[in-house]
């Protein structure tokens, strides 16, 4: 049952991740984006971390996709309800990601597996928060800091001028 589950939230992920690249609209594209960032935090569960699968979904579906939703409902410059995007340069992106699935499948068939049972891990959470308020403190206020400064500059942006 757990590989069927796996299966499911792989191909969610997949196909969710191409409705993003290849819809019309750029609302569908964001609620195509939250199915595949909920995805990518299943997948983070079925590889034991508990940790990652939290921040993504508090971080990235919390806060980015709704910036994101709310950036495309806000703008400025919208005329009509109906808002799209176009992709251009197709063909480069095409072949830029073709190639980059050659080389994925090449080296995926040319390694060794070792496959080993191994233990459920007990804990996660708490390795990470000790580091997190140890060894990386300054590099973590470091990314806060630059993330103030990033909303400050967008609130600047987004601001009528008088």
């Amino acid at each position: 049952m757990s590989e069927f589950a796996f299966w499911m939230v792989a191909a969610l992920t997949i196909i969710s991740a191409g409705l993003v690249v290849f819809s019309g609209q750029l609302i569908y594209s964001a609620v195509a984006l939250l199915f595949t960032l909920l995805g990518v935090a299943g997948l983070y569960v079925f590889l034991w971390a508990d940790f990652m699968a939290g921040v993504q979904v508090m971080v990235y579906i919390g806060g980015i996709l709704v910036l994101i939703v709310f950036g495309i409902m806000l703008t400025h410059k919208i005329v009509s309800v109906k808002i799209s995007q176009t992709n251009v340069q197709r063909r480069i992106g095409g072949f830029a990601a073709g190639l980059f699935l050659v080389i994925l499948i090449s080296a995926m068939g040319s390694a060794s597996w070792f496959m080993e049972v191994t233990p459920e891990p007990v804990e996660t959470v708490r390795t990470i928060g000790i580091l997190l308020m140890t060894k990386y403190l300054l590099p973590f206020e470091a990314a806060s800091l630059l993330l103030l400064g990033a909303l400050i500059g967008a609130a600047m942006l987004s601001r009528k001028e008088n």
